[in-house]
C-alpha cells in the first residue's frame, strides 16, 4: 500500500499527540510517513472482521464463488472467513517473538483483560500496555503493507478483484479507418485484384 494524506487522515485518530489528526508525521530527513496511530487503526479494523468470521463460525464452512481475470480461468472458489482467520492467525504468529505472540494470544485471541494477563504473565500494567501498543502497530503495518495479497483493506480482501502478477490488461485495439485499412491491406489481394 502506497501511503499518502488521504489514506491516513481517514485513519488517524484526532486526539493522537505525534500527528495531531492528520495521520502522518514528519521524519528526521523531512519526508512524512504514516504515524503509529494509522498502523494501531488498521489492525483493530482487520481484528474486528477477525472477530466477525469468529462470531459467525457456523457459517464458515460455506464456499463463496469469486469471479476473477486471469490466464487460468474466470472464477475462484474459496472459504474466505476461514483464510482471512489463518492468515491473520498466521502472520501474527511469523511476525511476533515469543513474549508479544503469548500476550497477543491471551488478550486478543483467548479475550483476556489486563488484569488476567498481568497476573498469568507477571507482567505490570505499564509493561501490557506498552507490548499491545507496539503489537498492535507492528502487525498493522505489516496487514497493510503484506505482499501481494494485503489483509487491508478489507474490501479488496474479501471481495476484490484477484490480481496475479506479471498479467497485464488486454491493450485496446484502436478504431478501424479508412487510413488504418488501407495500410491493413494485404499484397496479395491487391495483386489479385489487378489481374
Amino acid at each position: 500500500m502506497k501511503w499518502n494524506r488521504s489514506i491516513t487522515i481517514g485513519l488517524a485518530k484526532a486526539s493522537c499527540a505525534f500527528c495531531h489528526g492528520h495521520g502522518v508525521r514528519p521524519t528526521r530527513w523531512e519526508l512524512e510517513a504514516p504515524c503509529r496511530c494509522v498502523f494501531r487503526a488498521v489492525f483493530r479494523a482487520c481484528y474486528n472482521r477477525f472477530r466477525e468470521c469468529a462470531a459467525h463460525a457456523e457459517h464458515t464452512s460455506t464456499v463463496s464463488l469469486d469471479h476473477c481475470h486471469g490466464r487460468d480461468g474466470r472464477r475462484h472458489y474459496g472459504r474466505k472467513h476461514e483464510e482471512y482467520m489463518a492468515d491473520f492467525c498466521l502472520i501474527s504468529r511469523r511476525l511476533l517473538d515469543e513474549f508479544e505472540y503469548r500476550i497477543f494470544r491471551f488478550h486478543f485471541l483467548l479475550g483476556a483483560d489486563w488484569r488476567l494477563c498481568c497476573q498469568r504473565m507477571g507482567i505490570d500494567r505499564g509493561t501490557f500496555f506498552h507490548a499491545v501498543y507496539d503489537i498492535e502497530q507492528k502487525l498493522g503495518r505489516t496487514f497493510a503493507e503484506l505482499e501481494p495479497y494485503p489483509l487491508y483493506p478489507l474490501g479488496e480482501y474479501f471481495g476484490g478483484v484477484v490480481r496475479q502478477p506479471g498479467v497485464a490488461a488486454p491493450i485496446p485495439e484502436p478504431p478501424m479507418t479508412a487510413r488504418r485499412r488501407r495500410e491493413l491491406q494485404i499484397p496479395m489481394l491487391e495483386a489479385v485484384r489487378a489481374a
